[in-house]
């Protein structure tokens, strides 16, 4: 798999994920992709701050991009 197809892939898994984020007024920006295997993401709008994001991160977009993309190892958020 190119770095294209990817970081296409880790696109699709976010937009499966966005609708249930952006219900509770927030959001999500892929931000980069690191050696194949680490995913940068911003979690944006109430998403920032909320308690439970880490947990959200961990089972919700870890899971959906590893779904799409099962050599990525870890996504981390990156704060504003």
């Amino acid at each position: 798999m190119t770095a294209e197809e990817l970081t296409l892939n880790i696109e699709k898994a976010l937009d499966e994920i966005r609708p249930f984020l952006q219900s509770d007024g927030g959001d999500i920006s892929l931000l980069s992709v690191e050696d194949g295997k680490v995913v940068k993401v911003q979690l944006q709008g109430a998403c920032v701050g909320c308690s439970v994001n880490q947990m959200t991160l961990k089972t919700g977009v870890e899971m959906t991009i590893k779904k799409y993309a099962p050599q990525i190892e870890q996504v981390i958020n990156v704060e504003a």
